[in-house]
């Protein structure tokens, strides 16, 4: 039996990194897809882990050779995509795949895989509140803040294209909401 796909997209901010640890905790029988990105990468992460992470030229070459189900350049240089191999290998061996992707990337995925995938936007509160989790972070200058911001407001836009669209206003129940969609999706043949 070949596994499901869980797709969760949402403005950078929103809570979705902490969202998807929640639920990789819980023990419910997911995989998470590392996705590859050629941006340089932030704090503590680690090649592997949360990111595969390549060089912009190294990149392109993936995408030549068709190595990914989709990818986007989000910014100049800073390229993200999901490759076949992660997804395919999974779902073929009957497990069920979590992925993180943009909300460009997460409607290409779904166009691909159908009812076998599932949209779960995780939406900010509001754009004012997004902006402030952004500054609180410290990870970007103010320039970037900016440019997430202005992606941000497009996103939205786009929400309702997603299956399922969980607001988080309230992180616990946020995570609970996410929780629970899955569990739903992931249990239904």
């Amino acid at each position: 039996m070949n596994g499901k796909l869980i797709i969760l997209s949402a403005p950078s901010g929103s809570g979705k990194s902490t969202i998807i640890n929640h639920i990789l905790q819980k023990g419910l029988p997911l995989q998470f897809s590392v996705s590859a990105t050629s941006r340089p990468p932030r704090g503590n992460e680690r090649d592997g882990t949360e990111y595969y992470f390549l060089s912009p030229e190294a990149f392109r070459e993936r995408i030549q050779k068709g190595d990914f189900i989709e990818y986007e350049e989000v910014y100049p240089d800073h390229f993200y995509g999901t490759l076949k191999s992660e997804v395919d290998d999974n779902l073929q061996k009957g497990r069920n795949v979590i992925l993180d992707v943009d909300v460009a990337g997460g409607l290409s995925i779904k166009k691909l895989y159908g009812n076998r995938a599932m949209l779960i936007f995780i939406q900010p509160p509001s754009v004012e509140e997004l902006k402030r989790r952004l500054e609180k972070r410290g990870t970007d200058s103010t320039e970037v803040i900016a440019d997430r911001i202005s992606k941000a407001n497009y996103e939205l836009r786009l929400a309702s294209r997603y299956d399922q669209v969980i607001v988080n206003d309230d992180l616990e129940k946020a995570k609970q909401d996410t929780v629970n969609t899955i569990i739903k999706f992931i249990s239904y043949p």
